[in-house]
């Protein structure tokens, strides 16, 4: 039987876009761009509002996330799913306060002493200015560094310190509890708790209230997607903190084990660690540029081991996003949510990403599908001619002999 070729319909959406003139879809474009505008603001007012209960869950679900996957290898080995957890939760925990009472004293020392040697660095930061002035000068070459002294003495002094002063203050901030930071504290250690145990059921009653047809991808699409960004983040920003720790310190940097952490921390959002590199650089040479350059060469060094030879090796490529998308994902992301927006911005735009590419993928499809029914109902037609006219050639031919 032959098929009949009729083309599927179009959703009612496509036939409305279609159906406009091109004044109208601009201005269609034009009215839909503030809407878009108006809930951005409307989700960061809404994110404000409940920022405290919003921080735990996120934090205690992105927790939970992570510590699923050794979890998960326990079971494979036979282990039931709540030892496991609880074995896995412990290690966890007993980890981080071993980090918390080792690492952070050591580094809130440091960040004091350099907050306190400030002032000296910058002044033997003018120093070598002045006598690399003088040589450019000596050599005859048309090149002034006045306006680069005048800049240290009269902004970048006071607002390097400021920054340095915020950042000291931001680290005793969180390291002095109080009684509203140990009940968030607690709080996102029972959620994470509970998320590990019950995490599948939490999400499946979350997912429930999407279309049968597109639960099981978007739950796929969402697990990879965080999945690959945070794992590699994870283990490019350890990596990058051993390494440059270690670094500096074989290389005496001063402060080597504070601007590790630094440059470690904020290589978990992309383009971090290269920030971090050229301010910790900065720092160092404005006591020595010597010393800044060996910085330099080394943390690019490790960079570049990490970031193409360690982080690739394990999970291949973390996003797939154009460099320029990431970076407006983290600008939004930082707009919307402040630094836990930076966090969950690439992801998140990861997962809109292969949602629109999948939308795009399903209409192509269905355009395929209705040209190639039209092709072969076309094709079909003059077969079905030919073979209505045969019958009577034949008949034809049979005639002719009997009037001879």
């Amino acid at each position: 039987m032959v098929s009949s070729g009729t083309p599927k319909p179009k959703s009612r959406l496509a036939t409305w876009w279609e159906s406009l003139t091109p004044l109208s879809r601009v201005l269609a474009i034009a009215l839909a761009a503030p809407l878009t505008v108006l809930n951005a603001w409307a989700f960061s007012s809404i994110f404000g509002y409940f920022q405290s209960m919003l921080v735990i869950l996120i934090v205690a679900s992105l927790a939970a996330f992570l510590l699923n996957y050794p979890v998960a290898w326990l079971q494979w080995r036979g282990m039931q799913r709540a030892q496991a957890a609880i074995i896995v939760f412990l290690m966890a925990l007993v980890g981080v306060l071993v980090l918390a009472v080792t690492l952070l004293p050591l580094a809130i020392a440091q960040a004091q002493q350099l907050v306190a040697r400030l002032p000296e660095w910058f002044d033997s930061g003018q120093r070598q200015l002045v006598m690399l002035d003088q040589r450019f000068t000596d050599m005859g070459l048309p090149i002034s560094l006045d306006g680069i002294i005048l800049q240290i003495n009269d902004r970048l002094k006071g607002q390097l310190q400021t920054i340095a002063g915020r950042a000291v203050n931001l680290t005793l901030d969180l390291a002095v509890f109080t009684v509203a930071k140990v009940i968030d504290v607690l709080l996102t250690v029972i959620s994470t708790f509970y998320l590990l145990q019950h995490g599948d059921e939490v999400w499946d009653n979350l997912i429930g209230w999407l279309p049968v047809r597109i639960q099981q991808p978007f739950s796929k699409t969402l697990r990879l997607s965080f999945q690959n960004y945070f794992l590699g983040q994870i283990i490019s920003s350890t990596c990058m903190a051993i390494g440059l720790i270690s670094a500096f310190l074989f290389l005496k940097v001063p402060f080597g084990l504070l601007f590790g952490l630094i440059i470690g921390l904020m290589a978990l959002v992309p383009f971090g660690g290269s920030v971090g590199i050229a301010l910790v650089t900065l720092l160092v040479g404005l006591r020595d540029i010597g010393t800044a350059a060996q910085v330099l060469a080394m943390s690019a060094i490790v960079q570049q081991i990490v970031e193409n030879g360690i982080v690739p090796r394990f999970l291949g490529s973390i996003t797939g996003l154009n460099p320029f998308w990431v970076f407006v994902s983290i600008l939004t992301g930082a707009r919307v949510g402040g630094l836990l927006g930076v966090v969950v911005a690439v992801p998140t735009a990861v997962l809109v990403k292969e949602a629109l590419e999948a939308i795009r993928s399903t209409r192509k499809a269905i355009e395929l599908t209705a040209n190639g029914e039209v092709a072969h109902h076309t094709a079909i037609a003059p077969e079905a001619a030919v073979s209505s006219a045969e019958p009577k050639v034949e008949a034809a031919k049979e005639k002719v002999p009997e009037e001879v």
